[in-house]
């Protein structure tokens, strides 16, 4: 990856025209969420002077009157699914706005630096994007040629309180569903970016590796302020794991409660936490905590250590145990297919679901999710997975595999295709599974077990967006634009 010298202190901008250069800050998708990094940069861009508008493609279209005119269009990439429909995004993007230069930020955006380039990427940023962003915007601003820089900085950068003012209006973004159908208002918080873990198959790996940077308590605050003001009542912490720094989630959390005593929340915490920081868990329901997501991936040990997850099936029962025991939810996430991944474990997975009564906690879509193996991913280091990888394909965005046992490819179409089905008929989650349990006894040529009077669980509090930050976009999803 090529990483051309810019400043590591940037200086203040020059004097410039309120709103005389203009930037358009585009978001290909980000799991239902209203784009705190489209925020965040809007707010970095405005106070440089720059006039800036947002556009969501999962909610918007690209608007020619909105490119018309821009001297800047940057994508910000933070999954899988968001580049897939960059993809298809930036030829259409490019000629609408032919004077403009185009950058991509976010996670995805230096892995795949030589596709991005290929469809008229000038500037690649990685990490905390938004200084670089900046200056890169202000050589423009200033009349020079544009550079083409990639750059991946992970050091410390001001937290500035994000512009949400150019966005959809939260009530149109993904909202919590109730058990009773009730529903709620979303707003979406970062308290910390990065990650300090490791895990192989995880895409901030590669671009953080192990580091995390704390939002200041003041600036989540105000954030959390300014959405409530939306209209937000349920607020969702969209860190990669919220106990990454327990003590500043803690604060984050009392400060919220006692600021908004009604307002609910979920968090992302990974398994490990949850039994490290086991006498933090009844803090967290008490202030209104909904659910709690963990990305379990699966439960077999075997496939936990070679995805270095730091945890074991043992303790993912234990942490359903102990959380169900201060009636806190869980809604586990899984990598269901992988190179792993056998017919008798797939149905063990299920199996699993049912004796610890989680078939509701879990959205069909999880029990279809394929391993994606990014450029870059450490799961390169496994000696007997990089073996039976293909080379990257760039159309993929990853390796492509194929299973040795075509019948777990086949089922994991299956899979993929009742989910799908099931979602848009609008079956209860309950219904979606009981099929896809047929499918998975099917292959292996046996008769499944009634699941009638079995206590699956019950339905829990979750977001209305059930899509994973790896799966493939639908074909409703690359029509956005």
């Amino acid at each position: 990856m090529r990483r051309d010298p810019l400043p590591d202190v940037y200086p203040a901008p020059a004097a410039t025209t309120p709103g005389s250069f203009r930037v358009v800050l585009v978001s290909p998708y980000e799991l239902g969420r209203q784009p705190f990094a489209l925020a965040h940069a809007a707010a970095w861009l405005k106070r440089a002077g720059m006039a800036v508008d947002c556009l969501d493609l999962s909610l918007q279209k690209l608007d020619p009157n909105v490119l018309a005119g821009a001297q800047v269009v940057a994508f910000y990439l933070g999954m899988y699914t968001a580049t897939r429909i960059a993809m298809e995004a930036l030829p259409r993007a490019r000629a609408l706005a032919p004077q403009a230069a185009f950058a991509a930020f976010g996670l995805y955006a230096p892995v795949n630096e030589s596709l991005l380039r290929a469809l008229g990427v000038a500037a690649v940023f990685g990490g905390e994007s938004e200084p670089d962003l900046l200056a890169w915007a202000q050589t423009l601003r200033a009349g020079h040629v544009a550079p083409r820089p990639t750059r991946v900085h992970t050091g410390r950068i001001e937290f500035l309180l994000p512009d949400r003012s150019g966005l959809p209006p939260l009530a149109r973004y993904a909202h919590l569903v109730l058990p009773d159908g009730g529903r709620r208002t979303v707003g979406f918080v970062e308290t910390t970016r990065g990650c300090k873990h490791l895990c192989r198959h995880c895409p901030v790996v590669p671009v953080y590796q192990g580091r995390f940077r704390a939002v200041p308590l003041p600036v989540v605050m105000a954030d959390i302020e300014q959405q409530v003001a939306m209209g937000a009542e349920h607020i969702s912490f969209t860190d990669h794991d919220f106990l990454n720094g327990p003590s500043h989630a803690l604060r984050v959390v009392r400060a919220m409660h006692a600021r908004f005593p009604s307002l609910s929340f979920d968090a992302t915490i990974k398994i490990e936490h949850l039994i490290r920081h086991a006498e933090v868990l009844p803090l967290l329901k008490a202030a209104g905590c909904a659910f709690v997501i963990s990305a379990v991936e699966s439960v077999d040990d075997r496939v936990l250590a070679h995805l270095a997850k730091n945890h074991t099936r043992a303790d993912f029962v234990r942490a359903v145990e102990s959380l169900r025991t201060i009636g806190l939810p869980l809604a586990p996430t899984w990598v269901a297919f992988h190179p792993w991944s056998t017919l008798e474990g797939y149905l063990d997975l299920l199996k699993t679901l049912v004796e610890l009564r989680l078939v509701e906690a879990v959205p069909p879509v999880q029990l279809a999710i394929r391993l994606l193996v990014p450029a870059g991913s450490r799961l390169m280091e496994l000696p007997e997975l990089a073996q039976r990888l293909g080379p990257f394909d760039a159309r993929l965005l990853g390796h492509p595999w194929h299973h040795a046992d075509c019948r777990v490819d086949r089922l994991q179409q299956e899979v993929e295709r009742l989910a799908a089905a099931g979602e848009q008929a609008g079956l209860p989650r309950r219904a979606i599974f009981e099929t896809i349990w047929q499918a998975a006894h099917r292959a292996l040529g046996r008769a499944a077990p009634s699941l009638a009077g079995r206590d699956l669980g019950a339905p829990i509090p979750h977001l209305s967006e059930p899509w994973y930050c790896c799966a493939e976009p639908t074909a409703k999803q690359l029509q956005s634009f």
